[in-house]
């Protein structure tokens, strides 16, 4: 099979290493030093602090012109190979060079609004058990091809409603290998000694997924059906599912293990964190100093109602958890925004292609950032067709002139093998935000 980049969302690294794989040889060292040097000039510029600058203005509601952020996803693995690109012989070694590999092509290739900054970021090695649910899967095992799967109770009518929620939902928890973690960071302090700093930041929870998780449970037409059929389950469940997240991100932050993301690391569905909002204490982080993210992907088709009724209060719990919250991610907010806006730490939400993006500038006003989708498969065809981008990209920002708004450009299963198609969007957007706004 072939390897692929380790990295997701916002180019974080989402999974350690076991003890045996914490190595590098002055091979790899010399690698992985001469790039962090190319990294650290980068990092060096001027334009960087401008960016963080302009990121900082942008989350805290100041008119700004409009962001770009661009994340490939899995477009990476067609930017930067491992069997092309990578020089680094040992694993561990080989996704530390990719990180930078990536970062370096965010400076000099792509060119968006994303800051360098001089650090090396570390995941914890530990396990995050989610609730214990899961489901047949049927295919190759690789994330990246298709597969079908069964939900766990799909096949349950009238015992359905007389289940023992107990006993098919696990308390959710994180269990970290200090020492497999600490050895990993010994070793990165080491081969970056002089040049970069290096922190932990593992991505424990960037979304509940409590609707995810119930589809999981009895798939997505069960759940629909059991809106109708079983209601005081189906909340039984969500409130289940709800105290169970709240006490997996209290046990986080009580062992020490959450990260500062007021700053340059991915929040949301999009954007990044810089905020004068936000004051976390390096020593004693809370969850009241961070950002967080509701989302609900899976209920697309729900009628305002049955949103107010069923997923609206589950989300409201874990929003309050949290100092700002972003909203939504693929689904549309339009239709729910009616109790969206009543959440009182709300600051970014998520206007994807199946929202009703004018709607969404008038609701959203300059009260709130205006994190806008982009179109991926713009880019992800075999050949772009610029007038056709230049033409969707002027017409968002025509009607998005009174909103704090940024260009999120993600969600890329592929880049049709050309890296070049995202340089030259992020190219053309440019040119039309400096012709609408001057």
């Amino acid at each position: 099979m072939r390897r692929i980049d380790k990295g997701a969302w916002g180019n974080w690294i989402t999974d350690g290493w076991p003890m045996e794989q914490i190595t590098v040889s002055e091979h790899d060292k010399m690698i992985l030093r001469d790039l962090a040097k190319q990294f650290r000039e980068l990092c060096e510029r001027p334009i960087e602090q401008e960016k963080i600058k302009l990121w900082t203005a942008h989350n805290d509601l100041q008119e700004t012109r409009p962001l770009i952020l661009v994340d490939m996803e899995n477009g990476w693995n067609e930017a930067i190979r491992f069997d092309r690109d990578i020089q680094c012989e040992g694993v561990m070694a080989g996704d530390w060079e990719m990180w930078l590999r990536k970062e370096i092509m965010y400076g000099t290739k792509i060119k968006d609004d994303k800051p360098l900054t001089p650090v090396f970021y570390l995941p914890y090695y530990g396990v995050n058990t989610e609730w214990g649910i899961t489901s047949d899967h049927e295919g190759s095992g690789d994330i990246n091809e298709a597969y079908s799967w069964k939900p766990k109770l799909a096949d349950m009518e009238e015992e359905f409603e007389e289940l023992d929620i107990d006993t098919v939902i696990e308390d959710p928890y994180v269990k970290v290998d200090e020492e497999t973690s600490m050895a990993t960071y010994n070793l990165a302090k080491e081969v970056f000694d002089g040049i970069l700093d290096v922190e932990f930041r593992t991505w424990w929870f960037w979304s509940s997924h409590m609707v995810l998780a119930y589809s999981h449970l009895r798939g997505i037409d069960g759940m629909m059906v059991d809106f109708y059929d079983y209601p005081d389950k189906v909340h039984e469940i969500f409130q289940r599912l709800t105290t169970g997240y709240i006490n997996k991100l209290r046990q986080i932050e009580r062992e020490g293990w959450l990260y500062n993301n007021v700053g340059n690391t991915f929040v949301g569905s999009g954007g990044l964190g810089w905020t004068n909002q936000l004051h976390p204490d390096p020593k004693n982080r809370k969850l009241k100093d961070m950002w967080g993210l509701c989302e609900a992907q899976e209920a697309v088709g729900l009628s305002p109602a049955m949103f107010h009724e069923f997923i609206f209060p589950y989300h409201k719990q874990v929003a309050e958890q949290f100092g700002l919250t972003c909203y939504a991610c693929c689904e549309p907010a339009d239709p729910f925004w009616e109790d969206i806006k009543t959440l009182h730490n709300l600051r970014r939400v998520s206007v994807s292609q199946w929202a009703n993006a004018e709607k969404m500038s008038e609701y959203l006003g300059r009260d709130f950032v205006y994190s806008y989708k982009a179109c991926s498969s713009d880019v992800a065809v075999p050949n772009m067709d610029e007038g056709h981008v230049r033409k969707t990209l002027a017409h968002t920002l025509s009607h998005t002139r009174n909103n704090n708004v940024e260009f999120i450009l993600k969600d890329l299963h592929t880049i049709g093998d050309k890296p070049e198609q995202v340089f030259r969007w992020v190219e053309i957007l440019r040119e039309e935000i400096a012709r609408i706004y001057g």
